[in-house]
């Protein structure tokens, strides 16, 4: 399980702050709010198509994405096509996608609504079916993310957090961002999910704040560092808490890392970007136009020849794009 805990510590969450009620094309024609199309560059673009392509052409037999942990792998390529205005159902990837979305609602229906191996995965699972839905509105995938948000509600602890499985033991940050993101997506698309499950999440989130720093923490009285704190902010923002002082002191924490943090590719390297850019595009210009060039500029340095990017847990492509793909507007996770 602690393997599983550094896989997804690599993992993404998103962001929905949009209702679900518009047509992509509608969201993504919608102003930008000053957002400037230069930072879509050339290169950033065509380093995303090759990476859908990479993606496109390594699925497995089955209809999912990935080795180890499918549930994972499937969940974050469908982001990755969906990011860059690729949908179930509609070509050119359409079909491949849509094999990848039956792989999920097979295992809710199987489960009783669990996906995956643990709650990180479980996030995963619960946020992409809620994004297909809330393109589609099909009548399964409702019924499947219905299952899916009930699990992860009856698995919050009494401090508000979440840990590997679904049952409300103890809690960290990486798994309890998972699931806020996962039940803020669900709740923007129609579903219900009590005002005081995420009262009781932010207070969780709120508490593995180291105060002095600014920085987050995997649990409370832990040491910070830049992936937690990536998350912590945009789970807090995503709650409603933008301004508030410990999203604040979080975005300075983060804004004091060193050059080395847009170079480094450890293990959590694309996890704390994904979260990083989100962080710094919802808390506005200020924050997020000195800061995406440098990682897009790191990410095209990165890019393999075939269009993957490496990382040791298999995940890296996906995650790249989704962090390039921050500029788009086709996903309600990309609005402000």
């Amino acid at each position: 399980m602690k393997i599983l805990a550094q896989t997804c510590f690599a993992i993404i969450a998103l962001t929905i702050v949009l209702t679900f009620t518009q047509t992509p094309s509608a969201r993504a024609a919608e102003p930008t709010q000053g957002v400037a199309t230069a930072e879509l560059t050339p290169d950033a673009e065509r380093a995303m198509q090759k990476g859908i392509e990479y993606l496109a052409a390594h699925q497995n037999g089955d209809g999912s994405w990935g080795g180890q942990y499918k549930t994972a792998g499937t969940s974050l390529t469908l982001m990755a096509f969906m990011v860059k205005g690729h949908f179930p159902e509609r070509p050119p990837y359409g079909e491949q996608l849509s094999r990848g979305v039956t792989v999920l609602v097979r295992q809710a229906s199987a489960h009783r609504g669990y996906m995956g191996t643990s709650m990180y995965e479980h996030g995963l699972a619960t946020l992409a079916i809620s994004e297909v839905w809330g393109m589609s509105r099909r009548d399964d995938l409702r019924d499947s993310l219905k299952r899916a948000v009930d699990v992860i509600l009856r698995s919050q602890n009494p401090a508000g957090g979440w840990r590997y499985q679904p049952n409300p033991s103890d809690a960290d940050i990486s798994a309890t961002v998972m699931q806020i993101v996962a039940l803020s997506s669900a709740k923007e698309a129609g579903i219900v999910v009590p005002d005081s499950v995420i009262q009781k999440a932010v207070a969780y989130v709120t508490s593995c704040q180291e105060k002095t720093s600014g920085g987050f923490t995997y649990q409370p009285g832990g040491a910070p560092g830049f992936a937690r704190t990536a998350a912590g902010v945009m789970s807090l923002t995503m709650c409603g808490q933008r301004g508030s002082d410990a999203v604040n002191g979080g975005l300075a924490y983060l804004e004091k890392q060193p050059d080395a943090a847009f170079e480094s590719a450890d293990g959590f390297f694309y996890y704390a970007h994904y979260y990083a850019a989100q962080a710094m595009y919802q808390n506005g210009d200020a924050h997020y136009r000195p800061w995406y060039p440098r990682i897009r500029e790191s990410l095209l340095k990165k890019q393999a020849a075939d269009g993957s990017w490496a990382e040791s847990n298999g995940i890296g492509t996906q995650m790249a794009i989704l962090i390039l793909g921050v500029p788009y507007r086709f996903l309600p996770i990309y609005q402000r």
